[in-house]
């Protein structure tokens, strides 16, 4: 038997998904352990194992794919605890790290103040070199100048070393030539060369770019260096891979050469699983939120695909490698509910984590959260989190609510509690307007899919908040981005510069360009045993009007690529533009100007198979358990509701809230205002009353 596995370490639980070669599944979940996340993945694994009735080593020696998304990196900048780097760059540009754009991102705020560099200015070392836009040298490198730099940074006690030159992106040579100067004199430093890893234009993109690489390089190489061992302990002998922030996954091999790329890699699984779990019901678009412990991460996706951005950010430091286009704020289970200088109540960012957790986990925690509020408002079930694995303790959640913000606000504990849940529902109802109101899109018109240990039980409120007419809360909603790492394929992204006008292009060029890439991407797949018929090509233009300063991406078709069909593509172009802000130059015939092409590879992975379920009608009563007293928003006030157990629910029943759905993993809160359908794939379609029959009818022919 052949085992699958999806793997999500979060910073309060560690997700799994265990796909069995029948195409079921099952879920896992345990608390995370932020001091080493190994200690973690290896608890879920045994836990799988005993669940088995078989060791560890057995289990393992049956898996035959883990893909594992880490928040390793991520969590090395955020608390400025990566690898000691140093920073070779072109001289008089080293302080480029730290001047950015030259733009205050707060404009009006005479308080404000700048982000602190990866890397401190007496490790920034200036190399003399210099090449022009067009790949011309215009001052040869200086050998002695660099080994001067590297003389410093060995007295230092540099672990890792960013090269970043002007205009290497035109010529990569003098990046080279430094490169195997410090490869000789450091063997052991952790490397990042600017023109390998993002060899295109905007200096400080790069710069910045290859430092957050070299930054987070160290302890990536570290941790899966120690994850790969520990796995082989255990008679693991499949294929690990790690999930990327672009949404595809990869070898830990590249992995560790490019760290950067597993930056803000844990939520990216979430619009995989999103495209996977709508377009079975016959939906091209939807907005995936995903309400953890700690986050809450928003994505929108559009035909099946979810939106890429090459201009993200991680603790305000730039990351121009590209990544799902995701909207994180603070806002999750854990978050802490407390009440600031002006007598308001606010919800997170700060999170009680794991380690305490909230009041009621009864391990230490002495703050509200969000998670406690639910257990006040009778959304959770003290005797049945976790599936009973958990007791939570209604007194110390009581106790924290009354002290920190109830006797604070002069309410009672059930208006506190009532104030948090709302609070922090207007926080996530704002983020998903993030993704789709300030982008020009309504998202009554996107069905919302609601994912994480937290999220369905906000479902309804946030969906209310935004007018939204149907949700869908996934089978394995619980460990959704879990669930998404085995659904997503292997992908490289490459990047060339190439500026010109259309006018000026040169089809040699252009094409000799893309087949580099190409070359390129078939050669990593290659090493990770993908099969030429499993592999295919996106293509994309960044083109904008001259004199124009931000640049528009368009994917393009291979055909328009190899036929030089500038035409089209120009057409493409304009339509994009109009689309994205409300005009195009077209009929002024203002010329297009080439800055980067981009050519994604992909290798098409074997996907876990949806299982079908029997028809089971409307009635849902075989898997009713009881009433429970829940706070109803709308009347603000407690009332009895039914609770089902989510995994007695089948094909076709139907639930009117109010109502509470339980499971191992999460809880539903189905609100008056909703009505809950099961599909055929035992995913949970909730509707708007007055909405039911207009969408039900197109999914439940």
């Amino acid at each position: 038997m052949k085992y699958k596995i999806g793997i999500d370490v979060g910073g309060t639980f560690t997700d799994f998904l265990l796909a069995f070669p029948d195409g079921t599944s099952k879920i896992y979940k345990v608390l995370s352990t932020p001091d080493d996340p190994s200690i973690g993945l290896l608890n879920g694994l045994s836990e799988m194992a005993a669940d088995l009735n078989i060791s560890t080593d057995q289990f393992l020696g049956q898996v035959e794919t883990i893909v594992h998304g880490t928040t390793v990196t991520t969590n090395a900048v955020l608390t400025y605890n990566g690898a000691k780097t140093g920073l070779l760059t072109t001289s008089g540009l080293r302080d480029a790290l730290e001047m950015r754009r030259g733009i205050r991102e707060e404009q009006y705020n005479n308080r404000f103040t700048n982000v602190v560099p990866l890397v401190p200015r007496y490790l920034r070392q200036p190399v003399e070199e210099r090449i022009d836009y067009k790949g011309d040298v215009v001052s040869t490198l200086n050998p002695e100048s660099v080994e001067k730099a590297v003389e410093l940074l060995k007295q230092e006690g540099v672990e890792s070393v960013a090269i970043c030159f002007m205009n290497s992106f035109a010529n990569k040579d003098h990046e080279e030539q430094t490169a195997d100067i410090i490869s000789k004199k450091m063997p052991d430093c952790y490397l990042s060369v600017s023109s390998n890893l993002l060899p295109s234009i905007r200096f400080y993109d790069r710069v910045s770019t290859t430092v957050l690489n070299s930054y987070v390089g160290p302890v990536l190489r570290r941790y899966l260096h120690s994850l790969v061992v520990k796995l082989k302990d255990n008679n693991f002998q499949g294929t690990l891979l790690i999930m990327q922030s672009n949404g595809g996954i990869v070898s830990p091999e590249v992995a560790t050469d490019e760290a950067a790329v597993t930056l803000l890699s844990g939520p990216a699984a979430g619009p995989v699983a999103g495209v996977s779990y709508t377009s079975i019901n016959g939906f091209d678009d939807c907005i995936t939120v995903d309400m953890g412990g700690t986050s809450f991460d928003a994505a929108l996706i559009k035909n099946k695909t979810p939106l890429v951005t090459t201009e993200g950010d991680i603790n305000r430091l730039r990351l121009a490698l590209p990544m799902l286009d995701i909207v994180t704020i603070g806002a999750g289970g854990g978050s802490i509910g407390w009440i600031d200088e002006g007598g308001l109540l606010r919800m997170g960012p700060q999170s009680a984590g794991s380690k305490p957790g909230p009041a009621c986990y009864d391990r230490g925690g002495e703050l509200p959260t969000c998670t406690d509020a639910d257990l006040i408002l009778g959304y959770l079930d003290a005797d049945f989190f976790a599936g009973g694995k958990m007791k939570l303790n209604y007194q110390l959640a009581e106790k924290a609510i009354k002290t920190h913000v109830a006797d604070k606000l002069k309410f009672d504990v059930v208006e506190a509690a009532a104030g948090m849940y709302n609070v922090i529902n207007v926080n996530m109802a704002a983020g998903v307007r993030e993704v789709s109101v300030k982008r020009g899109d309504d998202p009554r018109d996107f069905p919302l899919v609601l994912a994480g240990g937290a999220g369905p039980n906000h479902a309804c409120m946030i969906a209310h908040e935004l007018e939204i007419p149907v949700l869908i809360v996934p089978k394995e909603s619980s460990i959704f981005c879990a669930a998404g790492m085995l659904m997503s394929d292997l992908k490289h992204d490459f990047v060339r510069t190439y500026s010109s006008t259309f006018a000026d292009l040169k089809k040699d060029t252009f094409l000799k360009l893309f087949k580099e890439m190409e070359d390129e991407g078939k050669k990593y797949l290659d090493s990770e045993g993908i099969p030429t018929n499993k592999i295919k090509n996106i293509y994309a233009l960044e083109m904008r009007y001259v004199k124009q300063y931000h640049e528009v991406n368009v994917e393009v078709s291979s055909e328009d690529v190899y036929n030089f069909n500038l035409e089209e593509i120009a057409r493409q172009f304009h339509r994009k533009h109009n689309l994205l802000y409300g005009y195009s130059l077209e009929e002024e015939s203002t010329p297009i100007e080439l800055l980067n092409i981009r050519l994604t590879s992909i290798g098409e992975t074997e996907k876990p198979a949806f299982m079908e379920e029997e028809f089971d009608g409307e009635d849902p009563s075989k898997a009713f358990k009881r009433y429970r007293k829940a706070y109803l928003p709308a009347r603000k006030e407690f009332e009895e509701i039914p609770v089902f157990d989510g995994f007695g629910l089948k094909h076709g029943n139907r639930i009117t809230g109010p109502a509470i759905v339980e499971q191992v993993n999460t809880t539903t809160f189905l609100t008056s205002e909703y009505t809950l359908l099961v599909d055929r794939y035992g995913s949970f379609m909730l509707f708007l009353k007055d909405r039911e029959e207009e969408y039900a009818r197109r999914i439940f022919k």
